[in-house]
């Protein structure tokens, strides 16, 4: 199983992006999909869990701007995020538990810089 994380960029404080995780396999069988992000200097944090049944999970410092959600018909899992802060900057990876197996991402690089 493959995930590939992508949709990081260089955006302005108050901008949006939305990134996408593309598995390599039906992502129905997924129990657990996650966001996580690692700033420099930090550790790697949990930014947003979706279940199997859909329901979410998001810290109090992101709810009401960042959304995750999942598209089975693309085998894909998206995190939009909005009014980005300078905080916000990081590496971001998704993660998910197929099968009862759990796999990472590789990191999509996201600046938040006037």
């Amino acid at each position: 199983v493959q995930l590939q994380a992508s949709g990081g960029g260089l955006v302005q404080p108050g901008g949006s992006l939305r990134l996408s995780c593309a598995a390599s396999v039906s992502i129905p069988s997924m129990n657990v999909g996650n966001w996580h992000r690692q700033a420099p200097g930090k550790q790697r944090e949990l930014v947003a869990h979706m279940s199997r049944n859909g329901s979410v999970v998001c810290p109090d410092s992101m709810k009401g701007r960042f959304t995750i959600s999942r598209d089975n018909g693309k085998n894909t899992m998206y995190l939009q995020m909005n009014n980005l802060k300078p905080d916000d900057t990081a590496v971001y990876y998704c993660s998910m538990v197929i099968s009862d197996k759990f796999y990472w991402g590789l990191g999509t690089q996201v600046t938040v810089s006037s």
